[in-house]
């Protein structure tokens, strides 16, 4: 019948405090309704209906159909007792559902079947039990509440949930490895501490209303938190273990008004009535302008200099378009579901095709080629064919555990303990890498065999739970025989902040900071080498370097940055190194302007880079980058009118100017040799280059054959980390008998690693160890040390002595540990003058007197060492060696590929390291780039992406811009930007995850399970954290896609749950690209910037709200 009931028709906005002047003259939202009072449609303030929803007739308040703005229409079958039987979605998946007694069966359209077992009735019906659609069965428990006590997986294991029978909170939970995880709670029921399997343990206090006051992390570190008054709902200011302290100032409406850092120094927010953020103020001047429109959407981003970037939509609310500053836009086209399938840039088109279950089942490169993707009965990727054919296959046991993975010939068998955790893996029946864990559940070590050698890497721990150190090995697997080791450790000071380094054989660095973190200082021992000064955005502005450093300092580096930010000059005490930059509005590095010469670059629509041009008294040269759509090196017409080549589409490079390439089944460079056009007559004959790998893709053999004669082979060695520990070279040279061949003994080169960095490379005659700028793989000070020098620093420590001298047959004895550890203290008071009354009072015991030990400690020897400073460009690609007196030792010049084109060199330095993470191989001309090796002649890859699409569409590309962009890990593309984030040294998380998401119309989601690397007050100790992502979201726009995602956090990670609120805007076809910004709702300091990018498709504007569950390793 009609309807005779009270309905909301409207919401409009009458009273407003913080806007009191000209309230808006519509209705936030407006409603209408059938005859019967039915919801019949919603608008929003704009006026635009957003909802519809039509009813059936027969069974009034039976909805039948219900849509989205520009969106298809979803419509509902039901039974005759009025339940769901049939869910139609055109375009998409469609669902059946069969109803019996204590079962649901749902089919989808694709004859995909899940059963739900149910138990119980009325409100405390509960599924029980699960089919899966590939035949797995699932369990569930719950007590006489329905609350959920126990979880049996499809392999049959059992994980139990403790409740708090009352309140009915999760007191423990036990995994079916049987570690158990104890969680506390207050009589308000929050959580006050979480004990961690490992015994480790996080704890939280609450004042009386509630509020959170401290929270304290596994290792003890303790952040406080104070509120205005006794209504206020967020705190005020908030204090570090370190004593410092950061001010919030909000909103009546909880909006983040202005923050203040620990040095005074404030950013400030805008908002507009709606909430909606529209201005970000920061220190010196730079501001950021947000504009919406009338729905609520982002439609420009203006900076300081007013340079713009503009947002387009489509009815449904799809961003359609960016337009950059210089007018340049990248479209996006979607289809009926809002999934983008295709998207524009600069005349280039990249497209994804999806089936009905929204999965990607091909994407389609600029060059019109297709890589093709199938999936199991879970949505669990089972094959993947390249673009160039590579086709690699993936298998699963009943967990979704990865068991068996297909790389054309390549077999891999993963192999798991009861934890869940990796413990070993084969590959094609041959043992590869295997994982040891200690009893707390740490890794201790990861062990392999690399060319015939036994190489591990092995980490040590304190007792609450922080990582200490990181050792690599090299042992004969034969003899035992120990060929190699390098070890880093890392020290806390009193607030837990790992602010010492020791590298190996070294004194300790040391970083001196202030404030939240930011880098101030380096030692080296205690020797003072670098000073920073820095304005109130923390960014750098002075760097002096030497043992004087300060106003006195032979080395001086001044820079200053544009109102926008970007780096404007860097000017050295040395003129010759001064350096301008020029910018376009698009944000590119257009002009780089030194006293010697200036370099302009020219790009194209895409942003990749197409031209340099150098210019000089006597110089004004342009070389031009031609690529094909998918980014592979074409001849450029210009220098090359007769090429009648357009495109490579595989992606395989063949032929270029200087060589023929030849690949393998992998995509790997088995073979080039020389190119000799027709009719060119050249007195020697063309050499070959052969490269061979290992099951995992590395680089382990190369040679370099003229005349069927080797001239240099040279072999690699790795760790199970991928990193390269040792190279062998032989050369060819004249032996005895005046014969030309191989040399008998090799060059042999030893490296050591910090992380992901090269700290350590050595020869026979020499060590070079390299400091790095904190967070980076901006190198910072080179350290040289002959190997007589540290052959004469070598000594054994009192206990060792004690223990080889301490037999009468000479054959030595074994302490105990803990004597040990007694004698290594009592070694260190002597050597430092003071020992303390415990010892003493030991010694007496033992009947001996501080002067008999003393005499027993052998002379410390400091060997003589070269200290040089790293004098590098804005990506940190060395271009100076500077002496502590402020002389030029050593000089280079690049192209922007890497290539050296000049070297000045009085002092025979070695100094191979080229862009970020790049190391040179003299003997094949290529340079190792930690994952990969790289070309520098071609500006690529020789190898495919070890993470495949995650790091971009084609797999052998380096950054196509690199003049701002780099690839430090040979994995992926880091905008310069992050890179500059890294630069600021302050406290904070960098993090590095693999996200797969999807959004359909204003409703979606995310999830990601990656890894996270701390940095603590500059310092460059990585705290490791596993941690598993979703979150919510709601806004404009739509897509799906998997990507490799990039976050920076302003804060230290710890282990637990954490929930935060923020923004993402995505957009992109294959290659997605998405920016996220998000706020700790519990730690309103904490925020997190992220960049993804990968493979899917995306183009949306929303809200987010996320919660993240932590595991860390150290703290």
């Amino acid at each position: 019948g009609p309807d005779r009931g009270i309905r909301l028709s409207a919401v409009w906005l009458m009273h407003d405090p913080a806007y009191p002047e000209s309230l808006p003259g519509a209705p936030l939202a407006r409603y209408t309704y059938t005859e019967a009072g039915e919801l019949l449609a919603v608008y929003d303030r704009s006026n635009t209906q957003v909802r519809a929803f039509t009813y059936d007739a027969q069974h009034p308040g039976r909805m039948v159909a219900h849509r989205y703005a520009g969106r298809p229409e979803m419509r509902y079958r039901y039974d005759d007792t009025g339940r769901v039987v049939e869910q139609l979605n055109p375009a998409g998946l469609s669902y059946r559902y069969q109803y019996e007694q204590d079962r649901i069966t749902v089919t989808d359209s694709l004859n995909r079947r899940e059963v739900l077992h149910t138990e119980g009735g009325a409100g405390l019906k509960r599924v029980v039990k699960k089919e899966l659609a590939d035949g797995s069965v699932t369990h569930s428990g719950y007590d006489a509440a329905g609350r959920l006590t126990a979880q049996t997986d499809a392999a049959g294991r059992r994980t139990e949930y403790g409740l708090n029978v009352v309140s009915g909170d999760i007191t423990d939970i036990t995994t079916p490895d049987g570690r158990e995880t104890k969680f506390y709670y207050n009589d308000g029921n929050q959580l006050t501490a979480v004990v961690s399997p490992d015994g480790l343990e996080s704890r939280r206090e609450y004042d009386e209303p509630g509020r959170l006051v401290s929270e304290t992390s596994r290792s003890g570190e303790t952040v406080r938190y104070r509120y205005d008054d006794a209504h206020s709902e967020l705190p005020a200011t908030t204090t570090d273990a370190t004593g410092s302290t950061r001010q919030m100032t909000w909103s009546r409406y909880g909006q983040l008004l202005a923050f203040t850092d620990c040095s005074g120094y404030q950013t400030r927010y805008e908002y507009d009535r709606f909430g909606q953020m529209t201005a970000v103020h920061r220190e010196e001047g730079i501001s950021l302008y947000r504009h919406y429109d009338n729905r609520g959407r982002l439609t420009s981003v203006k900076d300081a200099q007013g340079r713009e970037t503009q947002y387009e939509y489509n009815a449904a609310g799809d961003l359609t378009a960016v337009i950059t500053p210089d007018g340049n836009r990248s479209e996006t086209q979607y289809d009926a579901w809002g999934k983008a399938v295709s998207t524009t840039q600069g005349g280039l088109t990249r497209s994804m095709e999806y089936d009905a279950a929204g999965r990607v089942i091909s994407l389609t490169n600029e060059n019109g080629s297709h890589s093709d993707f199938s999936y199991d009965a879970l949505d669990r990727l089972v094959q993947q064919g390249g673009f160039d054919g590579r086709t690699q296959r993936y298998h699963y046991d009943l967990t979704g555990k990865l068991t068996q993975s297909e790389d054309e010939g390549l077999v891999t068998l993963w192999y798991y303990d009861e934890s869940d955790r990796i413990t070993h893996r084969t590959v094609n029946g041959e043992p590869a890498e295997q994982w040891q864990y200690d009893d707390h559940g740490w890794l201790t070590d990861i062990s392999h065999l690399s060319e015939g050698h036994r190489v591990a890497v092995h980490y040590g721990y304190d007792d609450k739970g922080r990582l200490t150190g990181e050792r690599q090995t090299v042992e004969n697997p034969e003899t035992g025989e120990l060929l190699w080791q390098h070890e880093t450790t890392h020290a806390y000071n009193e607030q837990g902040l790992a602010n010492r380094v020791t590298p190996d054989s070294l004194p300790p660095v040391e970083w001196l900071t202030y404030g939240s973190g930011y880098l101030a200082g380096m030692k080296l021992g205690d020797t003072p080498l670098l000073e920073y000064t820095r304005d109130r955005m923390h960014r750098e502005t002075v760097r002096s370097f030497g043992s004087m450093a300060g106003s006195n300092a032979a080395y001086k580096l001044t820079s200053t940055y544009t109102p926008a930010g970007q780096l404007q000059s860097q000017h050295l005490n040395s003129l010759v190194y001064d350096r301008d930059y020029g910018w376009n509005d698009n944000g590119d590095l257009v002009r780089i302007s030194g006293p010697r010469q200036t370099r302009e670059y020219g790009y194209s629509a895409t942003g990749r880079l197409e031209s340099v041009r150098t210019l000089a008294p006597d110089l004004d040269i342009r070389i031009p980058y031609a690529t094909d759509p998918a980014g592979n090196r074409l001849p450029d017409p210009e220098l090359h009118p007769d090429s009648t080549l357009t495109a490579w589409p595989d992606n395989r490079i063949a032929e270029d100017a200087h060589y023929v390439y030849h690949y393998d089944e992998y995509g790997r460079l088995t073979e080039k040799t020389d190119l000799i056009p027709a009719g060119v007559i050249r007195t020697d004959d063309e050499r070959t280059h052969h490269y061979h790998y290992d099951s995992q893709h590395r680089l382990v053999f190369y040679t370099r054959i003229q005349h069927g004669e080797p001239l240099v082979e040279s072999r690699y060695l790795y760790d199970p980390l991928g990193r390269r520990m040792a190279k062998r070279v032989w050369r060819r040279e004249r032996d005895l008998t005046g014969w030309m061949s191989l040399s008998r003994k090799p060059e042999m080169t030893w490296y050591g690693w910090d992380g992901d960095r090269l700290t350590t490379v050595q020869t026979d005659t020499t060590r070079i160890q390299t400091v790095y700028q904190p967070g980076s793989f901006a190198p910072l000070i080179r350290i040289e040390t002959d190997n007589g020098e540290r052959e004469k620093a070598q000594r054994r420590s009192l206990a060792e002595k004690l223990q080889q001298e301490g037999s009468e047959d000479g054959h030595g004895v074994v302490f105990p540990a803990e004597l040990v550890r007694l004698l290594d203290r009592l070694e260190e008071e002597i050597r430092a003058d003071r020992v303390s009354s415990e010892s003493r009072a030991w010694l007496a015991q033992c009947g001996l007197t501080v002067e008999q030990l003393a005499r027993q400690v052998e002379p410390e020897y400091t060997p003589a060492r070269k200290v040089h400073f790293y004098h590098c460009d804005h990506r940190g690609l060395p271009l100076a060696l500077i002496s502590e007196d402020g002389n030029t030792a050593w000089r280079g010049e690049y192209d922007e590929w890497g290539n050296q084109l000049n070297e000045e060199n009085p002092y025979y330095l070695h100094q191979p390291y080229r862009l970020p993470g790049q190391q040179h191989d003299e003997e094949s001309g290529l340079y190792y780039n930690r994952n990969r090796y790289y070309d520098p002649l071609q500006g690529r890859y020789i190898t495919q992406d070890p993470i495949g699409l995650a790091g971009g569409w084609n797999l052998y590309n380096y950054p196509l811009n690199p003049i701002i962009r780099m690839d430090p890990l040979g994995l992926y593309n880091l905008y310069q930007l992050l890179y500059d984030v890294w630069h600021d040294d302050s406290y904070g998380t960098s993090s590095i995850d693999i996200t797969g998401s999807g959004d359909l119309i204003s409703l979606g989601g995310h999830a990601g399970l990656g890894v996270a690397f701390a940095k603590k007050k500059g310092e460059m100790l990585s705290d490791i954290c596993i941690y598993a992502t979703a979150c919510g979201h709601a806004g404009i726009g739509g897509g799906i896609n998997a990507a490799i995602t990039y976050s920076e956090t302003k804060s230290l990670p710890t282990s637990g749950v954490s929930n935060s609120v923020g923004v993402t805007v995505g957009g992109g076809v294959g290659g997605h690209f998405a920016y996220t910004y998000v706020v700790d709702v519990d730690n309103p300091e904490s925020s997190t910037e992220s960049v993804g990018i990968g493979a899917g498709v995306d183009a949306s504007v929303m809200t987010l709200a996320c919660r993240t569950w932590q595991e860390c390793w150290v703290n």
